[in-house]
């Protein structure tokens, strides 16, 4: 590696708060519901931790689940999802971790949660 070919090496964490909500937000507009209909800063507090992919997921089950009980998709609903799921940042917290420290000082961080800085992105710590 050198400049010119690979200019940063970036690293990308979990998502912060108010990436969680919008990733929550692009999920159910994509599935056509209404993101105005449920609570999106206690959902995005409620998957803390949690990938796109599985914040995602849990979406999808909670929509299976509203189908299935024949009621509309609720912030309970997704809720109740969202605790039914182990992410990997709690059954790989120690890998992630890892990961972390290696990033810090050697990767640029993706994104910064708002105030924060990007030495401090660099050496955020998920707790188990």
């Amino acid at each position: 590696m050198r400049k010119g070919r690979l200019d940063e090496i970036f690293f990308v964490d979990l998502p912060s708060h108010r990436e969680r909500r919008d990733i929550v937000t692009i999920h159910l507009q994509k599935r056509r519901r209404d993101p105005g209909s449920v609570d999106l800063d206690a959902l995005a507090a409620r998957c803390d931790g949690f990938s796109g992919a599985e914040i995602e997921q849990a979406i999808v089950s909670a929509m299976f689940d509203a189908f299935e009980t024949e009621t509309a998709l609720s912030t309970e609903l997704i809720e109740k999802s969202f605790r039914e799921t182990v992410p990997l940042s709690r059954t790989m917290a120690e890998d992630i971790n890892g990961l972390r420290e290696w990033a810090a000082g050697r990767a640029r961080p993706a994104s910064t949660v708002e105030g924060e800085t990007v030495q401090q992105a660099a050496s955020r710590k998920f707790e188990l």
